[in-house]
């Protein structure tokens, strides 16, 4: 794989209340998945203790009996590490379960890699934090009409 042919990489981390890993998600990871829209390149779940960070096998989340995320164990591209994982475990409080993906957005593949070949670079990217957005899309409801 070449760099022209991969779209954007990003990273989410995700703090679980309690630990309590239900798998409400799942459904909808899977389907961005199997549409092709991302990529997942790790995936690694951890409990953090007042001691420490443990790291949680992806078979069983919620201790249900099914299997969640079977489908990506395994899904390391060396990108999230041990040190990664401490990083967004420092961020959730003890008592609480942290998850971290690294994906793909494999979508924009194929736009940046032709952008690229009509001579474009990506010179930058970058997100619009959620709150941001929300804010903005509120005071524009909320404005008088022009």
């Amino acid at each position: 794989m070449t760099a022209q042919q991969v779209g954007p990489i990003d990273y989410l981390v995700l703090e679980f209340p309690g630990a309590r890993l239900q798998g409400k998600g799942l459904p909808a990871l899977l389907d961005l998945v199997e549409r092709g829209i991302i990529r997942i390149l790790d995936l690694r779940v951890a409990k953090v203790t007042d001691t420490g960070v443990v790291g949680v096998a992806l078979t069983d989340l919620d201790d249900d009996g099914e299997l969640d995320l079977a489908v990506f164990e395994g899904a390391t591209s060396g990108l999230l590490d041990d040190d990664d994982l401490a990083r967004g475990a420092s961020l959730v409080e003890p008592g609480n379960a942290v998850g971290m993906i690294v994906y793909e957005n494999t979508w924009a593949g194929p736009f940046v890699t032709a952008m690229r070949e009509a001579g474009a670079e990506v010179v930058s990217s970058g997100r619009i934090p959620v709150d941001d957005v929300v804010a903005a899309l509120d005071a524009l409801e909320s404005a008088p009409p022009a």
